[in-house]
């Protein structure tokens, strides 16, 4: 593949699961999470469970992707756009690091609740399972912003063609 094929083919492997990963978990922070909230209990343990199944295989594949998009472009990429994209991977790891050793496990404990009723201590379980919902909401986001950054300041440092005037 031509270099500049291979460097927009990775670009848009890094940039699309990026900011779908961090539209997503904002969405969830700004609407889930609130919603949450709002309802009775059993509603939201139910439906925090059902949403499990649904984030189940979408989060992880969207992770899996960005996280080979953003190295992919590492190892296309030149310069400091090399670097955002070795720092959005780092970020993306992170993300996919806290969600499967932090939420998941956080997750599995919410779902036992459906069987067996909430821990005493549920209030602050779940305020646990938010901090680390923030925390992989923050570095996720924080990878699509490192590599948009990243593009836009290449973009303004490219050379431009001489227009010819008419």
């Amino acid at each position: 593949m031509e270099r500049s094929a291979n460097l927009l083919a990775a670009t848009v492997a890094a940039v699309v699961p990026s900011g779908i990963l961090a539209g997503a978990l904002s969405y969830g922070r700004v609407n889930v999470v609130p919603t949450f909230e709002a309802v009775p209990l059993d509603v939201h343990l139910t439906f925090r469970v059902a949403l499990f199944g649904a984030n189940g295989l979408v989060m992880p594949v969207l992770m899996g992707i960005g996280f080979v998009g953003a190295v992919w472009l590492a190892l296309a990429a030149r310069g400091r756009l090399r670097v955002a994209a070795a720092g959005a991977a780092v970020l993306t790891a992170v993300t996919a690091a806290v969600t499967r050793f932090g939420n998941v496990p956080a997750n599995d404990e919410v779902r036992a609740w459906l069987a067996t009723g909430p821990a005493p201590d549920y209030v602050e379980r779940l305020r646990y399972w938010g901090v680390l919902n923030d925390l992989r909401l923050t570095t996720a986001v924080a990878a699509f912003v490192v590599l948009v950054v990243a593009l836009a300041s290449a973009a303004v440092r490219a050379p431009r063609p001489v227009e010819m005037a008419r």
